[in-house]
Parts: C-alpha cells; sequence; structure tokens
C-alpha cells in the first residue's frame, strides 16, 4: 500500500512538473530551468536512496523534527512554487529580472547539480534523508568532504538560492530558500552532536581542518 501511495504522488508530482513545462510561455524560460533542478535532483538522488534501503540502522535523532523539517522543505522548495507556476496563484506577487539573470542562475545550476552529485558519490551508504547512524557507518573524509563537512548542503544552498532567479514570485520563489535556511540552522547542531559522539575525537579534528558549508582557509 505504502509503494502504492508513493507511486501515486510521483505521479501527480511529475505531471505536474510536465504541465508547468508546458505553459513555460506563460512563466517565462528561467521556468524550465526550475524544473530541470527539481527533475534533476530527485534523479540523482534515487539510486543512492535505494542503496542505503539495507541498512541496518543503530541510531536516530530528533525524529519529529526530522519529519517537520522535510516537509517543510518539500512544501517550499517543490509543493508551493510548483503550484504557483502551474495556478497562478500568486501572479499578484510576480517580479520581472533581466534574463542575464536567470543565465547566471544556470551556470550556477549546473556546479550544484554536480556537487550534489558528488557529494552522494562520496558517501555511498553512509548517506540517509534523515539523521541517523547504521552498523556499518563511517566517517568520510575524502573527496568534496576533504575540507567540506557537508557538501551537499553546500549544493542544496546553491539550488535554493538561485530559486528566486527561475521562480520569479517572492512568495513561491523565496519559500524554498527560507524553508531550507529553517532546516539547516535547526538540523546541523544535532547532527554533528550525533556525528561527534559516534566517532569523538576523530570527529574533532576533523571539525578542526574543515568547514561546515565552505572549504576552511
Amino acid at each position: 500500500m505504502q509503494a502504492l501511495v508513493k507511486a501515486v504522488f510521483a505521479l501527480i508530482g511529475m505531471s505536474l512538473l510536465a504541465y508547468v513545462a508546458w505553459r513555460w510561455q506563460i512563466n517565462g524560460w528561467p521556468s524550465l530551468l526550475w524544473v530541470a533542478t527539481v527533475v534533476l535532483m530527485m534523479t540523482i538522488r534515487a539510486p543512492f536512496a535505494d542503496k542505503t534501503k539495507t541498512n541496518e540502522i543503530t541510531e536516530r535523532t530528533s525524529v519529529s523534527v526530522e519529519r517537520g523539517l522535510l516537509i517543510l522543505v518539500s512544501f517550499g522548495g517543490t509543493i508551493l512554487p510548483l503550484t504557483h507556476l502551474a495556478t497562478g496563484i500568486f501572479d499578484f506577487a510576480n517580479y520581472q529580472l533581466p534574463e542575464w539573470a536567470a543565465g547566471g542562475g544556470g551556470v550556477l545550476l549546473i556546479f550544484g547539480l554536480w556537487l550534489f552529485w558528488r557529494s552522494h558519490a562520496d558517501l555511498g551508504r553512509n548517506w540517509s534523508v534523515t539523521t541517523e547512524l547504521h552498523e556499518d557507518q563511517q566517517l568520510i573524509t575524502t573527496g568534496v568532504y576533504r575540507t567540506i563537512r557537508h557538501p551537499m548542503y553546500s549544493a542544496i544552498w546553491i539550488l535554493f538560492l538561485i530559486q528566486p532567479l527561475f521562480v520569479q514570485n517572492w512568495i513561491a520563489g523565496l519559500s524554498g530558500p527560507i524553508a531550507f535556511a529553517i532546516m539547516y540552522v535547526l538540523r546541523v547542531p544535532y547532527e554533528e552532536k550525533m556525528m561527534r559522539e559516534r566517532f569523538g575525537e576523530a570527529y574533532d579534528d576533523y571539525c578542526a581542518r574543515s568547514g561546515r558549508i565552505l572549504p576552511r582557509l
């Protein structure tokens, strides 16, 4: 039953994305870049999520808070802008940027998606949607994690901060970065606390030579 519900929601979501793409002349061509962002993020993450299904979880942190934050980010980053672009419900809050602004966002989009993929690839089975540890959890300090502790958050910051360049609306455009900012501020401290409790001095040493979302100079 759960699989069926997920399939139905996925079908509805993809149908709405297709409708938004069809309305690109109304919303402007930057909206197509937003559609590409959503589709590619889901495509990148799907195989890694599938690989972690067999992980034996040994610890989870703040489960109810996690669910609330994930719902918040899903709403602000996908559902609300998708609803607006499909229906024009927030047209009263539209604004218009010069084309070069969206073009610059497209360049950042390429880098953000690469970093999003690379951070998943470097973590492998150590990645999870929620804050949790599994039986064979490892502390990854190589690849893009060599100088940045949370490169996946760095990538998501990039992808959400360019959302207002593609969804040019004060409500639907800013909902993504605002929602993710709330999640980032609340989630990172207890995520790092859990890692510190698991890996001890090794994690402290790693923190000393790395930055959270930017390399430590």
